[in-house]
């Protein structure tokens, strides 16, 4: 399942990705924000973060204005990969390579194709493993040492 989340510079993009997953059948659920009124993007990075921690969902989707103050947030939540994608080719990289969990987008600088092969080629691909999932153990490390 994924969470999905925006705040008002990612809800327009948010609404067309949603109905793109309704249409694909992809199980997911939408943590806000609920119209374009002003709100603070940590607000649902952190909804959809605590989701994916307490296991309601094992993937999430982020959108802002830049997708990087979603990025940033995401990745204070212990477990929590997060990458601000922008080409598919880059979504198959994270994914395979670091085994993303958590993409965020632009709202202001893509299209609803571009999210749409972002969002594909990151579903899509699978965890290399091996060498890679030795730095994935290296950053648990990390976050046992520095997160609380």
């Amino acid at each position: 399942m994924i969470a999905i989340g925006a705040d008002h510079g990612g809800y327009q993009l948010k609404e067309k990705i949603k109905k793109y997953l309704e249409e694909k059948q992809i199980s997911y659920e939408d943590f806000g924000t609920y119209n374009e009124e002003r709100t603070d993007y940590p607000i649902y990075a952190k909804k959809v973060a605590e989701a994916m921690q307490s296991k309601v969902a094992d993937k999430g989707i982020l959108i802002c204005r830049s997708g990087y103050g979603m990025t940033v947030t995401a990745n204070k939540f212990k477990g929590i990969r997060a990458a601000s994608v922008t080409s598919a080719d880059l979504a198959k990289a994270a994914k395979a390579d670091d085994d993303i969990n958590l993409i965020t987008l632009s709202g202001d600088n893509m299209s609803i194709e571009e999210a749409i092969k972002i969002i594909e080629s990151w579903l899509e691909t699978k965890f290399k493993g091996g060498r890679y999932q030795e730095r994935l153990e290296m950053l648990e490390q990390i976050e046992s040492e520095n997160m609380k």
